[in-house]
């Protein structure tokens, strides 16, 4: 047990020692959640409040997540909110027509504004990764706007082109499909994988659990 322990201790202490050799720049990460388990804007929102409270500048760019100004579908969005407003660095870009019904049913199909609304948020987030001084970006969906074609996937890869040209802030993307490039791009992937779900025995999307 002891020479195991100290085997981890020394593991530990190169990690830590080729961690402060780096450049700054390689030590900022590209990070994805994805998969069609619950949980991946779950984890960028905590990843966002740990940076918050770190003291940490932080962008949220959301894909196909429109916010009207009065009809809130994301209580997430109200505490970023109230934190901006005392005092928290964090600016939240949301993009996206309403698809929710007036009866209550989801609105699958893609319409026209769909797509101007994605190419508005690409190009919110191009100026942040080329310009913004951030310290987390995260591109919220955006996956998820690329697997339904709202976007492409040679979309993905230019921002991500472009980070890796300016890595002075932390990345993540969240949404629900990967491909091969993405995958070999990423420095971190972590797949909410569905293993069971209440939905499946008929119980609904419920305010302050899933929005």
């Amino acid at each position: 047990m002891k020479n195991k322990n100290n085997k981890f201790k020394e593991k530990m202490l190169k990690t830590i020692e080729g961690y402060k050799s780096l450049k700054e720049e390689d030590k900022n990460c590209l990070h994805i959640y994805y998969g069609y388990g619950k949980g991946k804007t779950t984890s960028a929102v905590g990843l966002i409040i740990r940076a918050l409270g770190a003291g940490r500048k932080v962008v949220m760019i959301q894909f196909d997540k429109g916010y009207d100004g009065e009809n809130e579908h994301y209580n997430e969005r109200k505490i970023l909110r109230f934190l901006k407003e005392k005092g928290y660095e964090v600016e939240i870009f949301s993009f996206g027509c309403e698809r929710m019904n007036n009866d209550g049913t989801f609105r699958f199909k893609n319409e026209q504004g769909d797509f101007e609304e994605s190419a508005k948020a690409l190009k919110i987030a191009e100026e942040k990764i080329l310009k913004g001084n951030q310290d987390l970006l995260v591109l919220d969906e955006i996956l998820a706007a690329a697997a339904y074609n709202l976007i492409k996937k040679d979309d993905v890869l230019k921002l991500i082109d472009l980070f890796k040209k300016n890595k002075k802030y932390e990345l993540v993307m969240t949404g629900h499909k990967i491909w091969d490039e993405l995958e070999n791009e990423a420095d971190l992937i972590t797949e909410m994988r569905k293993v069971k779900h209440y939905f499946d025995k008929g119980i609904p999307s419920r305010e302050g659990i899933e929005f």
